[in-house]
C-alpha cells in the first residue's frame, strides 16, 4: 500500500515548489521578453507569437557598431573569469593545504590576517587597488589579478580539510610523498565538490564584474561583455526588448556551467551548510 502523506508534508511541498516557481519566474519573464514582439514587451507575460528582432537589433541593427564588437566582449569575459576562476581555486588549494596540515611560523599571523581582510568590503578597497594597479590599466592582468585571490575561498578550503583526517596525508609522507605531489594527487581529488562551488563562484563573480572593469579597461577593445551591454543601455531604453536579449546573453555561460558541474556543486553547497 502507498504510504499516506501527512498533511504536514503536503504543506511543505505546496509551499517548495510555490518557492521555486517564484525564483525561477524572472528567468522566464527574461526569456520571453526577449522573444516577444516589441509591442508587446512589458504588457504580456506570455505569446504565442515570437520572434528574434530583439536580438537581430542587439546584435546588428541598433546595438554595437557590429557584431563583433559582441563577438570581441564575450571572448574578453572569458578570457578574464576562466583565469581569475582556476587562480582562485589554485590559490585556495595551497594556502588552506599549508594552514591545517602544514606546520611553521607565523602560520596563527597569516589566518588573522585572512580573517581580518574579511571584515572590509570590497567598495572600501577599490581606490587603493586602482592605485596600485594602474600601471596594467587596459590590460587582462590588470583586470584578472586583484580578484583572482579570494579570500572566501581560501577559507572554504580551510573549513574542508579540518574535516580531512591527518593520517591520510601523514600516510602519503610515510610513503616518500612531498607537499606538491599530496596536493595533487590527494588534496585536489578529494576537495573536488568544494573546488567546482569556489571555480563557479569566483568564475560567475568576475563575469558579472562591471565597476572594476569600466575602471581599469577604458579601452573598447578591452570591454567585458557585462559592460558593453551596460554601455548599450541609453540608447536602448525605449526598446526594452534588446536589454532582455542582452540579459539572456549574459546569463547564458553561467547556466551552461552550473548544468555542467551541478553534482559537485550540490556537494560543495551541502557542505556549506553543515
Amino acid at each position: 500500500m502507498k504510504k499516506r502523506l501527512s498533511l504536514k508534508t503536503v504543506i511543505v511541498i505546496i509551499v517548495t515548489y510555490a518557492l521555486l516557481a517564484v525564483s525561477l519566474f524572472p528567468y522566464y519573464y527574461m526569456i520571453t521578453q526577449s522573444l516577444m514582439p516589441w509591442d508587446q514587451v512589458d504588457k504580456k507575460i506570455f505569446s504565442r507569437e515570437l520572434t528574434l528582432r530583439s536580438y537581430d537589433y542587439l546584435l546588428h541593427t541598433g546595438g554595437a557598431s557590429n557584431s563583433l564588437m559582441w563577438v570581441k566582449a564575450l571572448l574578453n569575459s572569458f578570457l578574464v573569469s576562466f583565469p581569475t576562476a582556476v587562480i582562485s581555486v589554485v590559490v585556495g588549494l595551497f594556502v588552506g593545504y599549508s594552514m591545517t596540515k602544514l606546520k611553521f611560523k607565523g602560520k596563527g599571523f597569516i589566518y588573522n590576517s585572512l580573517l581580518f581582510q574579511m571584515f572590509f568590503p570590497v567598495i572600501i578597497l577599490l581606490v587603493p587597488r586602482f592605485m596600485l594597479m594602474k600601471s596594467l590599466s587596459n590590460s587582462y592582468t590588470g583586470m584578472i589579478l586583484p580578484m583572482a585571490i579570494s579570500i572566501w575561498a581560501i577559507f572554504m578550503y580551510i573549513n574542508y580539510f579540518k574535516t580531512l583526517p591527518n593520517a591520510l596525508f601523514e600516510a602519503a609522507r610515510m610513503d616518500g610523498a612531498g607537499d606538491f605531489t599530496i596536493i595533487r594527487k590527494i588534496a585536489f581529488p578529494v576537495t573536488k565538490s568544494v573546488s567546482t562551488i569556489v571555480f563557479l563562484s569566483t568564475f560567475m563573480g568576475r563575469w558579472t564584474e562591471l565597476m572594476w572593469d569600466m575602471l581599469i579597461s577604458p579601452d573598447i577593445q578591452m570591454q567585458t561583455l557585462n559592460v558593453l551591454i551596460s554601455t548599450q543601455f541609453k540608447p536602448m531604453g525605449n526598446f526594452p526588448g534588446p536589454m532582455y536579449a542582452a540579459s539572456v546573453i549574459l546569463t547564458t555561460p553561467i547556466i551552461i556551467l552550473f548544468l555542467c558541474f551541478s553534482k559537485h556543486f550540490k556537494d560543495g553547497i551541502s557542505f556549506m551548510l553543515k
